[in-house]
């Protein structure tokens, strides 16, 4: 059993028992969280198409924890204009195990 689920604006794939690093969500570590949005639903064969979503269906997650993904490094530069500017970031990730689907 799978489903297709819209975190934040980004699709993700999910099934029960599985971690899944999210987009920052506002939830503090330990809490339940809730999505509602479910854009697609596998029961064994048995396939749902939401119209955008399905409705009454929800997937039910625990936050594991909020960690930082690698350094991206943005790098700008004009040619023979001495212009070249350095800059990064981190993305702010959450760490989230799916619960249930249903």
């Amino acid at each position: 059993m799978y489903a297709v689920v819209d975190i934040a604006g980004k699709q993700f794939k999910v099934e029960k028992d599985q971690y899944l690093y999210t987009p920052r969500l506002e939830a503090k570590e330990g809490d339940s969280v809730q999505f509602d949005k479910v854009l697609l639903l596998d029961n064994n064969g048995t396939v749902q198409i939401g119209t955008p979503t399905i409705k009454g269906v929800r997937i039910s997650g625990k936050v594991l924890g909020h960690v930082k993904d690698n350094k991206v490094i943005v790098f700008k530069k004009k040619r023979r204009k001495g212009y070249a500017v350095k800059n990064g970031h981190r993305e702010q990730f959450t760490k989230v195990q799916i619960e249930s689907i249903g």
